[in-house]
């Protein structure tokens, strides 16, 4: 789950992380009062969107008076703002970030994030700040300083130590950032978060190191122990069709092509849309109904699939092995039915009772395409969403 620049800045200032004083507002003029509030000569008004590149997509505007505030608010609130992150149909802009301006003698940047391979939180730093840090790792991958931390030692002064140094710190400055560090090793663990990222870490002219960004991930898997952050999700910002399979438990992501998919096992959906790629086609999503998958969730799937007016056809490939096929066979007829699907469905079943659900498939009354194995399923798909575009 992801919060808004907004909520991050305010966890950053419980934990004592300096960031520049600034208010959030969903109209022009609760912006404009910000703005009277903050007091001037200079203020940022940022859009409020879960996708970075808000500044190159014209979401993060300097106003030099409170006249201006409500100008750039008036031509952000209520839009939409694509960014290279966002999608073509971009993410709505319901509300704005007034910040008081800051004067920038250097850009930094800083993050924390699990790294699953090491199984330790990992520090990353970079002297490039402002710019994407796929952009700096590519480009020049020697300005990207890496730490990780031991899980029962945790951040050791010699680590701050090589960040501060990797981002040329003058002594008084690298004080700051062990300390900023210390607070943000704290809050990532309070907050069961899988990523803390500032970009801009900036030095200011007066030699303070201030968080002027603030982008913080929460695993959604421990929101259920972090009530008042999962308070905090906004699902104007989330994909709907991903939104209404996490109320069901499925695992979805939307993709760009035309033959929808409906899998059981994350690694099986892979390999599945792996096979329509190699065939020629083009999946539609990704989605894992489980390995305890009911004919409810099967049929929810389906409503969940059909919202998308690009398919053109469904490949439903389900290995049963804790789940039984013919429960599988019942939801895949039940949706057919209830939701009137007017695309091809091919399907593929193997494993537990996998004769009495093709069995079932067969007797349904329904066009629905059985298929062999997985190729000659992913073929099929491929050949039928071709007909139907």
């Amino acid at each position: 789950m992801n919060l808004h620049e907004y909520q991050s800045k305010a966890l950053f200032a419980e934990y004592g992380i300096p960031i520049p004083e600034g208010r959030v507002a969903a109209s022009v003029d609760e912006a404009a009062k910000a703005a009277e509030a903050l007091g001037g000569p200079l203020w940022v008004v940022k859009a409020q969107v879960h996708a970075g590149g808000r500044g190159k997509a014209g979401g993060v505007k300097l106003a030099k008076s409170v006249e201006e505030v409500a100008e750039h608010a008036k031509g952000m609130l209520g839009r939409r703002l694509v960014t290279h992150q966002s999608g073509p149909d971009g993410l709505p802009i319901d509300r704005v970030y007034v910040e008081s301006g800051s004067e920038i003698d250097r850009e930094l940047y800083l993050s924390l994030v699990v790294d699953r391979a090491s199984e330790k939180i990992a520090i990353m730093a970079s002297a490039a700040g402002g710019m994407d840090i796929e952009e700096v790792a590519a480009r020049t991958p020697e300005k990207i300083s890496t730490v990780f931390l031991h899980p029962a030692a945790g951040l050791q002064p010699y680590q701050a130590r090589q960040i501060a140094f990797g981002l040329g710190l003058e002594k008084a400055q690298q004080g700051q950032l062990h300390s900023i560090l210390a607070k943000l090793v704290k809050l990532f663990a309070d907050c069961d978060a899988s990523l803390v990222e500032i970009n801009p870490l900036i030095v200011t002219k007066s030699g303070e190191v201030v968080a002027l960004d603030a982008k913080i991930n929460v695993e959604d898997n421990a929101l259920f122990r972090q009530q008042r952050l999962a308070g905090m999700r906004d699902v104007a910002q989330e994909d709907e069709k991903e939104r209404r399979a996490h109320e069901h438990d499925l695992n979805y992501v939307s993709l760009d092509g035309n033959i929808a998919c409906m899998v059981n096992g994350a690694g099986l959906a892979m390999g599945t849309m792996d096979l329509i790629k190699l065939h020629g086609g083009e999946p539609a999503n990704f989605l894992d109904v489980g390995g305890g998958a009911t004919a409810e969730r099967v049929k929810e799937a389906f409503n969940i699939i059909l919202t998308n007016d690009k398919v053109k056809a469904i490949l439903v490939n389900i290995f049963g092995g804790i789940v039984r096929c013919d429960l599988i066979a019942e939801g895949v007829i039940a949706a057919v039915k209830e939701v009137h699907v007017g695309v091809p469905v091919v399907v593929r079943l193997e494993g537990t009772n996998v004769e009495k659900g093709r069995q079932l498939l067969a007797d349904s009354g329904f066009d629905i395409v059985a298929a062999a194995d997985l190729t000659d399923a992913a073929r099929k798909a491929v050949e039928l969403a071709g007909a139907a575009a």
